[in-house]
């Protein structure tokens, strides 16, 4: 069976193909702004204008025709409504064109079945970070609980936020990360709350301390503290589901250090630890197919393709478990 997956949350447009065992496609056209962060209308537009050279171009990788898809999936939520909006527009067009079953994914979910798919865990923890989401979530009776998240922004748009106050190009975590090999420790907010975390107060800080310190203390500290916040609720999660896999997802997962950190604790506590490749840590299309195809299997019907930028992992039915 094949699915043709869009995905279209944000900077990302992707279009990825896949069968029932691997993925044959993975198209993406990424919006960079010109300045500050993303401008959604210009993202959309960016995702219509690309659209259809992303589709070609995913097909021709998978050496498919249009005709040979069974199972056509998209993005539904969470994220940008205006980016939402295009790649749903785009899926819906698709399966009235094929008569095929259209199947809406939710976005970071989606991040935890292509890690599983593509690191061959079966039942982790896992700690999604991006710039749009900070989660640490596994599986429990139907669903993918979360067990801590961020109380305000994500680890990855305070990263991106703090890069573009430093004057470091987009993108702007490898730069920090390089610089931070050559920093020194100086003081910031360490904010967790429970199982939760908030990520305002420590960018806030960090922004100030470009006024006094070197970019190289402050971009060591940031990710240090920010770092070993994330692995604290990771390391609670790990203990109170005595689960003994931990899956690193999302596009700060590329970020050494914070393998590293997470690496000593599940070494520590007797857990294997996973990280995904990264040709699927960030957003990208190959996840949306996959996640639609375990779904279209389990026998899940589409009831409502509106877009939902607000659908929190845990509201999903888990029905291929």
């Amino acid at each position: 069976m094949i699915c043709l997956g869009i995905e279209s949350t944000a900077h990302t447009f992707g279009v990825g193909i896949v069968d029932d065992s691997k993925v044959l496609a993975n198209a993406r056209a990424i919006y960079v702004p010109k300045s500050g962060g993303i401008h959604p209308r210009e993202a959309a537009e960016h995702h219509s204008d690309r659209s259809g050279e992303v589709l070609r171009a995913a097909l021709k990788e998978a050496g498919l025709a249009l005709h040979d898809v069974d199972v056509v999936a998209f993005s539904q939520g969470p994220g940008l409504p205006q980016c939402l909006k295009v790649g749903a527009s785009m899926a819906r067009a698709i399966s009235l064109k094929l008569g095929k079953p259209l199947v809406g994914v939710n976005h970071c979910v989606a991040h935890v079945e292509i890690g599983k798919m593509a690191t061959r865990t079966k039942d982790p923890v896992m700690l999604y970070v991006s710039g749009g989401n900070t989660q640490v979530l596994a599986f429990a009776e139907g669903r993918y609980r979360i067990f801590g998240e961020t109380l305000d922004i994500a680890v990855g748009n305070a990263i991106d936020q703090f890069a573009r106050e430093a004057g470091i190009p987009h993108p702007g975590g490898p730069k920090i990360e390089e610089l931070a090999k050559s920093g020194r420790w100086t003081e910031l907010p360490y904010v967790v709350k429970g199982m939760d975390l908030s990520f305002s107060g420590i960018l806030t800080a960090a922004i100030e301390k470009l006024r006094t310190e070197r970019l190289e203390d402050v971009c060591f500290s940031l990710q240090e503290t920010c770092f070993a916040m994330l692995t604290e609720v990771t390391e609670r999660a790990v203990a109170h589901t005595g689960k003994s896999e931990v899956l690193l997802a999302g596009g700060v997962a590329a970020n050494r250090r914070l393998q590293e950190m997470l690496g000593i604790m599940c070494a520590e506590r007797g857990a294997k630890f996973y990280v995904v490749p990264k040709e699927y840590s960030g957003d990208n299309p190959a996840m949306i197919a996959w996640n639609g195809l375990l779904m279209h299997k389990s026998g899940y019907v589409a009831k409502n393709t509106s877009v939902n930028r607000f659908w929190r992992t845990d509201d999903v039915e888990v029905t291929w478990l």
